[in-house]
């Protein structure tokens, strides 16, 4: 292999894949050709020997770089690139940076951290970044920002710069972190020095404040609900404020409850607890606020804004009997202590409730003997409200039959049978127990009509009459859901005699209030049938954070679709609208509607399918965030520490002129050569065909021009 070095300077070398004595037989090859062609021909014998010479040497050099190019020869160069070092300054944006300055102060502050970055970029590569709420590239000084980060600041900077020639990182905050892990440690990775610029003021000041909050983010209605927070003041001895607690409707705050708050000692901290009762669902806004004190700081921490969503999730249920009965009593007892569950109770002799306002109706020997109660079941029809029979010595079997599509009964009524339970072994429309499986077949028996009862159509038996020591298939328990409606059918009376067994056996009502609460729970369970919907991933957002909503829209075969346009209009609780149109994506809808103002606020979703218009309706809220005014006093042990256990230093405004000469005298932050071995294949240089083209090219002009081909 020949290695030729072309340019020693720039280590240029030419390489050949081929033995060295290969470039032999190029030299024959441009000999053979020039003689044969110029001294056998007696073409050019009248012409001057210098002109065939010259001819020959054309030639010579032609075939002998034509036959040099089959060698394959290779260009190798080395490159040197010189890259400065990376210096990254980080400048911290939130609020807190702000409330610190005054206006001139801003201005001056910009304009150093500006002359800062002009200086260094004179030897360093310089990559500016503002940190916040997140973290973005460039300068901003704007201050805006609702938490500060500084740990996912560092694991930017580690992310983009760990394999490159990161110099040194200026880090501009307070040190007052409210998000993120503590930057102590998030620094060491970075293995590079740190300086920071110690901003804000460490001198504690007279203040007041709401320092934390602690509340369930989603209660029931009706339900009594807590709320602690945390109360702190510095320098604040011998002073008193009022805890006031007010729930905000629209522009309005109504006053709930108020309570004196003495401060004894300057390093004052204490706990409150607020009980309250979820009066009204939705999403509820309320205000926890402490009067000011004299000579405060700031009064911007002294209010504390929560958001909490009272769930309505209370179903209605309604247990209407043919007469009273003690199932009634132990029915109504064990769905009340659910407390999703809101139960009444009605006769079919003369029914005083609205049917329509119940989402489940419990039936208890209906249809009787008596009372076929068909304006009842009508109005159930209509509304296909889901229902449980509970058949008895009064029903009326033949009607009772024709009402539901699972089971078949033939008696007359007019002898019965005991019966225990038994739990079927492939029932799967929701899990039962073990406790139930094993000891619900020792309770009491139940009072059933003497006949013949038959599973038709296609619902499940959770439970089988066990008549005496027989264990039959006759159903006993029954249910399944025909036409979108949820039924099951008990054929038994005496349940509460199961609740009695249960106590007196196991000083507890656990296994009947599985059986009965199970039941209940599936029936009365109403699937979501609606065509249009929107949905939301929370619907309790921060003031900072973008709001998206997804939609979904089905055909008459509930199959996605998305080829008409949906709209969603957004109204805030003072009237202003917000329309939107969603975008399509898939087959589904999605809108980001972007970042709302504190409030609350309403939407309605519409589009028009088939002909039909189909709506949808929610709410949701935005909350303030207020971490920011939390903590007041700037944090410089903890930039001294960053920057000491980096191997950097902890600067002043005064002291960043400095910094420059700093960097220069670390002897830490220096430029990397780095080489680059780049391989060419020498055919594929231009210049050289056209060197070839130039030399074939004269001697065609010279043999033409002399009278030849």
């Amino acid at each position: 292999m020949l290695t030729l070095l072309l340019n020693p300077e720039n280590l240029e070398s030419l390489t050949f894949q081929y033995p060295n004595w290969y470039f032999v037989f190029c030299v024959l090859a441009g000999i053979i050709g020039a003689s044969l062609l110029y001294f056998r021909d007696d073409t050019f014998k009248d012409q001057p020997s210098w002109f065939r010479w010259a001819l020959s040497i054309l030639r010579f050099l032609s075939v002998g770089f034509i036959a040099l190019l089959l060698l394959e020869p290779l260009l190798k160069s080395l490159i040197t690139e010189t890259k400065k070092p990376i210096v990254v300054i980080a400048q911290d944006v939130s609020e807190s940076i702000s409330n610190e300055m005054k206006e001139e102060q801003l201005t001056d502050y910009q304009s150093v951290i500006t002359n800062l970055k002009t200086s260094l970029e004179e030897k360093y590569e310089v990559r500016t970044y503002g940190f916040g709420s997140e973290v973005r590239e460039g300068l901003d000084f704007e201050f805006k920002d609702k938490v500060s980060d500084v740990s996912e600041m560092m694991q930017s900077v580690y992310d983009n710069y760990s394999n490159q020639n990161l110099g040194a990182v200026v880090l501009a905050t307070d040190g007052i972190y409210n998000k993120g892990s503590n930057p102590l440690y998030s620094g060491t990775k970075l293995s590079v020095p740190i300086y920071t610029v110690a901003l804000g003021d460490t001198t504690p000041k007279r203040d007041l404040l709401i320092k934390r909050v602690f509340n369930n983010k989603i209660v029931y209605l009706g339900d009594k609900f807590s709320i602690q927070l945390d109360i702190a003041a510095v320098n604040s001895t011998a002073s008193s404020t009022k805890l006031s607690i007010s729930k905000v409707e629209g522009d309005k705050a109504r006053k709930l409850q108020e309570r004196p708050i003495n401060i004894s000692k300057n390093d004052f901290f204490k706990t409150e607890e607020i009980v309250l009762e979820a009066d009204q669902a939705g999403v509820q806004r309320y205000r926890l606020s402490l009067s000011s004190i004299p000579g405060e700081a700031t009064t911007s921490n002294n209010t504390k804004d929560i958001f909490i969503d009272v769930l309505d999730a209370r179903q209605k249920i309604l247990i209407i009997a043919n007469a009273p009965h003690p199932d009634i009593t132990a029915i109504k007892q064990t769905l009340e202590k659910a407390k999703n569950y809101e139960v009444e109770t009605d006769f079919a002799s003369s029914p005083k409730k609205n049917l329509n306002n119940f989402d489940f109706v419990i039936l208890h020997q209906l249809p009787s003997k008596t009372n076929s109660a068909n304006s009842i079941l009508a109005a159930l029809d209509k509304k296909r409200t889901p229902r449980l029979y509970i058949g008895g010595m009064q029903t009326d079997y033949n009607a009772l039959n024709n009402l539901q599509p699972y089971l078949n009964a033939s008696t007359d009524n007019k002898n019965t049978n005991d019966v225990q339970a038994t739990v079927a072994s492939n029932f799967n429309l929701f899990t039962i127990s073990d406790e139930v499986r094993n000891g619900l077949p020792k309770f009491a028996p139940l009072t059933s009509p003497f006949g013949d009862f038959k599973e038709v159509g296609n619902g499940q038996t959770l439970l089988y009459q066990k008549i005496s020591k027989v264990e039959t298939k006759f159903p006993l328990l029954t249910m399944g859901e025909s036409n979108g409606t949820r039924i099951g059918v008990l054929n038994a009376e005496g349940i509460y005699k199961w609740r009695l067994f249960d106590f007196l056996q196991n000083q507890n009502h656990d296994i009947f209030e599985e059986v009965l609460s199970k039941t209940v729970q599936y029936l009365s369970l109403k699937e979501d049938k609606r065509k249009f919907r929107i949905s939301q991933s929370k619907n309790i957002y921060n003031e900072n954070e973008p709001i998206i909503f997804d939609a979904e829209l089905y055909n008459e075969n509930f199959e996605l679709i998305n080829e008409p346009d949906a709209t969603i209009n957004i109204t805030s609780s003072d009237g202003k609208s917000y329309p939107f149109t969603f975008n399509k994506t898939g087959r589904t809808y999605s809108q980001n509607v972007g970042i709302f103002p504190v409030g609350n606020y309403s939407f309605s979703g519409s589009v028009m399918s088939a002909g039909q218009k189909l709506d949808y309706q929610g709410q949701f809220s935005v909350k303030p965030v207020q971490l920011e005014g939390f903590e007041s006093t700037a944090d410089h042990g903890l930039l001294k520490l960053i920057a000491e256990n980096s191997g950097g230093n902890m600067l002043y405004l005064s002291q960043l002129t400095e910094l420059p000469a700093m960097l220069e005298a670390a002897g830490t932050v220096k430029p990397v050569i780095y080489n680059t071995s780049k391989t060419r294949s020498v055919i594929n240089l231009r210049w050289l065909f056209l060197g070839l083209f130039l030399l074939l090219g004269l001697e065609w002009f010279l043999r033409r021009y002399f009278g030849s081909y």
